[in-house]
Protein backbone atom coordinates (compact mmCIF):
# COMPACT_ATOMS: atom_id res chain seq x y z
CA UNK A 1 0.00 0.00 0.00
CA UNK A 2 1.49 3.45 -1.02
CA UNK A 3 0.92 6.64 1.46
CA UNK A 4 0.61 9.52 -0.54
CA UNK A 5 3.64 11.89 0.38
CA UNK A 6 1.50 14.61 2.08
CA UNK A 7 0.33 11.91 4.68
CA UNK A 8 3.30 10.53 5.79
CA UNK A 9 5.25 13.89 6.65
CA UNK A 10 2.35 14.75 8.79
CA UNK A 11 2.04 11.37 10.34
CA UNK A 12 5.94 11.86 11.44
CA UNK A 13 5.29 15.05 12.43
CA UNK A 14 2.44 14.20 14.76
CA UNK A 15 4.13 11.34 16.31
CA UNK A 16 7.15 13.52 16.87
CA UNK A 17 5.03 15.99 18.96
CA UNK A 18 3.33 13.47 20.96
CA UNK A 19 6.40 11.65 21.91
CA UNK A 20 8.18 14.90 22.43
CA UNK A 21 5.44 16.20 24.87
CA UNK A 22 6.32 13.82 27.52
CA UNK A 23 9.99 15.23 28.15
CA UNK A 24 10.50 18.60 26.40
CA UNK A 25 9.32 21.66 27.06
CA UNK A 26 6.34 21.74 25.03
CA UNK A 27 2.86 23.20 26.78
CA UNK A 28 0.79 20.63 27.30
CA UNK A 29 -2.89 21.55 25.02
CA UNK A 30 -4.70 21.68 28.94
CA UNK A 31 -2.22 24.06 30.27
CA UNK A 32 -2.19 27.54 29.04
CA UNK A 33 1.36 28.57 28.91
CA UNK A 34 3.35 28.55 32.26
CA UNK A 35 6.02 26.96 30.65
CA UNK A 36 8.23 29.28 28.68
CA UNK A 37 10.47 27.20 26.76
CA UNK A 38 11.71 30.86 24.98
CA UNK A 39 14.38 32.83 26.48
CA UNK A 40 13.06 34.40 29.73
CA UNK A 41 10.33 33.65 32.33
CA UNK A 42 8.94 36.20 34.20
CA UNK A 43 7.79 35.14 37.95
CA UNK A 44 4.74 37.28 39.12
CA UNK A 45 2.51 36.85 41.99
CA UNK A 46 -1.18 35.72 43.13
CA UNK A 47 -2.69 35.60 45.90
CA UNK A 48 -5.95 33.80 47.92
CA UNK A 49 -7.37 34.61 51.19
CA UNK A 50 -6.80 30.64 51.83
CA UNK A 51 -3.33 30.43 50.31
CA UNK A 52 -1.91 34.02 50.54
CA UNK A 53 0.62 35.17 48.07
CA UNK A 54 2.17 32.98 45.46
CA UNK A 55 4.27 32.69 42.22
CA UNK A 56 2.57 32.42 38.55
CA UNK A 57 4.01 31.86 35.39
CA UNK A 58 2.99 33.24 31.92
CA UNK A 59 -0.64 34.50 31.59
CA UNK A 60 -0.65 34.81 35.22
CA UNK A 61 -0.85 30.66 35.71
CA UNK A 62 -0.48 29.14 39.38
CA UNK A 63 2.88 27.55 39.99
CA UNK A 64 4.04 25.08 42.32
CA UNK A 65 6.51 23.24 44.00
CA UNK A 66 7.20 19.21 44.61
CA UNK A 67 8.56 18.73 48.23
CA UNK A 68 10.37 15.34 47.21
CA UNK A 69 12.14 17.16 44.82
CA UNK A 70 16.37 17.52 45.80
CA UNK A 71 17.40 20.94 46.42
CA UNK A 72 18.05 22.89 43.49
CA UNK A 73 16.68 19.98 40.93
CA UNK A 74 14.00 17.72 40.01
CA UNK A 75 12.81 14.35 40.32
CA UNK A 76 9.59 14.79 37.70
CA UNK A 77 9.76 13.17 34.44
CA UNK A 78 7.83 11.19 32.26
CA UNK A 79 4.47 10.76 33.25
CA UNK A 80 4.96 13.59 36.15
CA UNK A 81 6.42 16.24 33.77
CA UNK A 82 2.98 15.79 31.63
CA UNK A 83 0.90 16.49 34.69
CA UNK A 84 3.41 18.73 36.54
CA UNK A 85 5.06 20.17 33.38
CA UNK A 86 8.13 22.36 34.72
CA UNK A 87 8.94 25.66 34.06
CA UNK A 88 11.62 26.27 31.90
CA UNK A 89 13.66 28.39 29.71
CA UNK A 90 15.57 28.37 26.71
CA UNK A 91 19.41 27.64 26.86
CA UNK A 92 20.93 30.78 27.72
CA UNK A 93 17.66 32.27 28.99
CA UNK A 94 16.48 33.69 32.69
CA UNK A 95 14.12 34.35 34.51
CA UNK A 96 13.19 37.45 35.47
CA UNK A 97 11.16 38.50 39.12
CA UNK A 98 7.98 40.41 38.40
CA UNK A 99 7.22 43.05 41.15
CA UNK A 100 6.49 41.57 44.84
CA UNK A 101 8.88 38.50 43.53
CA UNK A 102 11.50 39.09 46.37
CA UNK A 103 13.58 35.70 46.25
CA UNK A 104 16.36 34.29 44.34
CA UNK A 105 15.78 33.03 41.06
CA UNK A 106 18.20 30.35 38.68
CA UNK A 107 18.26 27.27 36.21
CA UNK A 108 19.20 23.83 36.44
CA UNK A 109 19.56 21.35 33.88
CA UNK A 110 16.85 18.78 33.60
CA UNK A 111 17.90 15.17 32.61
CA UNK A 112 16.70 16.21 28.98
CA UNK A 113 19.02 19.44 28.74
CA UNK A 114 16.29 21.77 29.32
CA UNK A 115 16.87 24.31 32.00
CA UNK A 116 14.13 24.21 34.55
CA UNK A 117 13.53 27.48 36.51
CA UNK A 118 13.94 27.15 40.51
CA UNK A 119 13.22 29.96 43.07
CA UNK A 120 15.25 29.90 46.33
CA UNK A 121 16.32 26.72 45.18
CA UNK A 122 13.00 24.42 44.84
CA UNK A 123 12.02 23.64 41.19
CA UNK A 124 8.82 25.46 39.90
CA UNK A 125 6.35 24.06 37.67
CA UNK A 126 2.59 24.08 36.58
CA UNK A 127 -0.11 21.85 37.01
CA UNK A 128 -2.00 20.75 33.89
CA UNK A 129 -5.54 20.51 35.87
CA UNK A 130 -5.49 24.27 36.09
CA UNK A 131 -7.35 25.99 33.36
CA UNK A 132 -7.43 29.86 33.94
CA UNK A 133 -5.26 32.17 36.36
CA UNK A 134 -5.84 31.70 39.57
CA UNK A 135 -6.90 28.37 39.70
CA UNK A 136 -4.62 26.70 42.75
CA UNK A 137 -6.31 22.47 42.00
CA UNK A 138 -2.66 21.22 42.58
CA UNK A 139 -2.65 22.47 46.25
CA UNK A 140 -1.69 19.89 48.60
CA UNK A 141 -1.89 16.99 46.07
CA UNK A 142 -0.41 13.52 47.16
CA UNK A 143 0.81 15.18 49.59
CA UNK A 144 4.20 17.03 48.27
CA UNK A 145 2.67 19.27 45.68
CA UNK A 146 1.81 23.09 46.89
CA UNK A 147 1.77 26.15 45.54
CA UNK A 148 4.82 28.18 45.70
CA UNK A 149 4.62 30.66 48.41
CA UNK A 150 6.60 34.29 47.65
CA UNK A 151 8.48 34.02 50.80
CA UNK A 152 10.23 31.15 49.99
CA UNK A 153 10.81 27.96 52.44
CA UNK A 154 9.17 28.59 55.66
CA UNK A 155 6.65 31.31 54.78
CA UNK A 156 3.25 32.36 55.46
CA UNK A 157 2.66 30.37 52.39
CA UNK A 158 5.37 27.18 53.30
CA UNK A 159 3.59 24.01 52.46
CA UNK A 160 3.85 23.42 56.45
CA UNK A 161 1.40 26.20 57.33
CA UNK A 162 -0.84 25.90 54.20
CA UNK A 163 -3.99 23.76 54.41
CA UNK A 164 -4.02 21.06 52.39
CA UNK A 165 -8.06 20.66 52.30
CA UNK A 166 -8.17 23.52 49.73
CA UNK A 167 -7.47 20.38 47.16
CA UNK A 168 -7.79 16.90 47.01
CA UNK A 169 -5.81 14.38 45.57
CA UNK A 170 -6.23 14.33 41.93
CA UNK A 171 -8.41 11.41 41.12
CA UNK A 172 -7.52 11.97 37.29
CA UNK A 173 -4.51 9.06 37.45
CA UNK A 174 -1.59 12.16 37.17
CA UNK A 175 1.82 11.30 38.52
CA UNK A 176 3.19 12.48 41.49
Amino acid sequence: MRIPGTVLPGLVLAAGLALGGCASAATPAATPASLSGGPAATIGTGSSGTLGTYLTGAGGMTLYIRTSDPAGGSSCTGGCASAWPPLTVAAGGQAVAGPGVTGTLATFARPDGTLQVTYNGQALYSYAADTKPGDTTGQGVGGIWFVAPVAGKGGPTSPSAMPAASAKPSSKGYSY
